[in-house]
Order: structure tokens, then sequence, then C-alpha cells
């Protein structure tokens, strides 16, 4: 059976495990994991399985901060910057994360209108005073979504702040998920405000520096403030390394980038998407793959980062940009490469007496 026609039948644990993982499991930064002997066999062959998706441009499987696996397709390049859509979200939760331990802003239950107050309409809804960073990065402030069908009319706006400040509740702070994308714009604005930086600046000097990567420009509004939560461009190297950071706790090559509490506080499960079921923290999906908890972000079109440290084992994968990930599944078979080739290449065979490879994160079935 293939790797993609078993996904239909994980579907159903999966969004069990993203309910139950929702209810408010506590996620751990990783320490160091077992060094599981990967099955190279499986690995080529995930890659080769790989090279038939039309819209893949490039995966790199890493275990331990050990290359396994690179591939382009399409033309595509390890080094290029590649748009990594909605998968900006979680870089820019990575800044706020950062913002928090400098004293830039003052955490995630502080509300977003002590920053960006000046910029409230007269006539919004008082509500909006309740919504705090934290309700932004994990989708829960309230306000109608400004993805989806709404991006067109909200960056079409004079004032995408406002804008964003302005949408009626459907929801109360703190309530059910709505992704969108105006939730994040507001903390880069709120990022701009409370540091007199410019988003890309910070992401340059907080990220760019210390990880050794290039953060090229990228979208801004008509105040100049950088997109929050999309059009970010980096290469797949570079989100390689984003992502090895989160799985060491916040280090990198022995520096310190991100404190080891916010990867905790990010990777804990605040609500489920209304989409897929998942887990959400800030800025990061969760899900269970084969007993191991995965921790992924998730751009339009298949911009992918995995990272799961129970394995030791990074995952990137780009995408054409231009193609939704969600039409015929793709986002399934992505997921199904990551877990019945990759994962699998972990685990022991039928009959190895071994045991499992120990995961130094709860699993779902200790959570019931």
């Amino acid at each position: 059976m293939s790797i993609f026609s078993r996904f239909a039948r994980q579907k159903a644990a999966l969004t069990l495990f993203a309910l139950l993982a929702g209810a408010g499991a506590t996620a751990q930064p990783a320490s160091p994991p077992p060094a599981p002997t990967p099955d190279s066999g499986r690995i080529e062959e995930s890659v080769e399985r790989a090279g038939e998706l039309a819209n893949l441009r490039a995966l790199i499987v890493s275990h331990n901060g050990r290359v396994l696996a690179e591939r382009t397709f399409g033309g595509a390049r390890l080094d290029r910057p590649a748009n990594i859509k909605s998968a900006s979200k979680t870089v820019m939760s990575a800044l706020v994360g950062i913002a928090i331990e400098r004293g830039v802003l003052q955490g995630v239950d502080q509300p977003v209108a002590s920053i960006l107050g000046p910029s409230i309409p007269a006539d919004a809804d008082s509500r909006i005073r309740q919504v705090t960073i934290g309700h932004l990065l994990s989708m829960q402030a309230g306000l109608e979504r400004t993805s989806g069908r709404n991006y067109g009319a909200w960056i079409s706006s004079g004032n995408w702040v406002r804008y964003v400040l302005s949408r009626p509740f459907v929801d109360e702070p703190g309530g059910r998920m709505l992704y969108s994308t105006g939730s994040t714009h507001l903390l880069s604005a709120a990022l701009t405000r409370a540091s007199k930086r410019s988003t890309l600046d910070l992401a340059r000097d907080w990220l760019g520096e210390p990880l050794d990567i290039t953060v090229a420009p990228w979208t801004r509004d008509p105040q100049g403030i950088y997109l929050g939560g999309n059009e970010m461009a980096l290469s797949p190297r570079a989100l390689l390394r984003f992502g090895e950071m989160y799985r060491q706790g916040g280090t990198i090559d022995g520096r310190r980038v991100v404190s080891e509490n916010w990867i905790r506080e990010s990777w804990t499960p605040r609500t489920a998407s209304p989409f897929t079921g998942d887990a959400y923290g800030y800025g990061w999906f969760m899900r269970d793959m084969h007993g191991h908890r995965v921790h992924y972000a998730w751009g339009f079109g298949g911009q992918m980062l995995y990272v799961i440290p129970s394995l030791g084992v990074t995952v990137v994968m780009t995408s054409d940009a231009t193609e939704p990930s969600r039409e015929d599944n793709y986002i399934g078979q992505l997921h199904a490469l990551v877990a019945d080739g990759i994962v699998q290449a972990f685990l022991p065979k039928p009959g190895d007496a071994t045991g499992s490879v120990g995961s130094n994160e709860p699993q779902p079935e200790k959570q019931l």
C-alpha cells in the first residue's frame, strides 16, 4: 500500500489526537533524543516518491543535525529564497517570543490595544481592547477573518492595521480558532511600533544573524509595515536552520536564539484547526505520527517545516506557491510522505525485539 493511500485510514486517529491535545497538554522542548539508526533504504524510497509529486520543489531530511537527504525538483535551488507563504506565521511567532524575552513586549497577556490604540477606529467593537498578543498568536482573536475569500478586500484597503481592528467579532476573544493573516499582521505592527524598528530589521538581527541565514525584504502594507504572516522568503536551507534551532530547544551552534520556555509555550496546544482538526499553539500546528509528536509550519501551496524532537528529525519541503495545498489532498500527501516514509524509517521493523524509539514528549494514549 502506498504512503498516500494510507493517509486516509489515519485521518480519524489523527483528528482524535488533535482534539485531545487541544484540551491542554503541554509540549516540552527537545532534550537530546536517542540516536536511532534510520533505514536508509526507506529514506531513499521516500525521496523517490517525493519526486512523483508534481508541485514539490525541494525536500531536505535532517537527523540530529546531519542531512540525510536533500533533493530539488523543477529547477529549484536549496540556497535560493522561496516564498514560504503562511509558514511566515511560525517565524513571526519566534520574533514575538524574542521580543517578550527582551522586554520589547510585556507578554502574551498584553492587550494589543496598549500598543496599537491610536489605530483603533472610534466605532470599533469595544471587545477589541480585550484581544491580547496571545490571542493573535493562537488565532483566537474572535475577529472576522481576513484570510481566504476576505483576503483580497483586506489587502486592497488603504490601512491594513485599521481594517483588521475594525472587523466585526464573530466569536469572543479566546474563542475558537479563526485562521487569519490579519492577526499576525497586527503582531508585525505591534513589534514595529513597540521596538521602533521594522519587522525586517528585527528578523535580520534576531534570526538572520544568529542563524547565519539571509532574510530578504518582503511585502509591506501602505504604511510601510512588513506583512506579518505571509510572503516571507527563505531558502530551504535557511528554513532548515530555523527548524533545527527549535529542535535543539532554541539554540543553534551553541548560541541561544529563542528561549526554551517560548518553545514550550508555542508547542502547547491551545485550539484546533477547523480545516484539519490538528492542534495549534503559537504559530505551530501539531499532530501525532506513529506515536511521535510532530510540530509543523504550513504555508499555502505546501511550504512545510516539520520538527520531530523525539526522533531528532527536521524536514523541510517547499512547493509551487501558486497551487493550493488542500486541492487534490496535496497536503495529505506531504503529511503521508513524512509519516509513512520518513518517520517509519526510524521505527523498528515488525518482529524487531529492540522496541520502539523512546519519545521525550507525552504520547496521546497517556493523555486519555
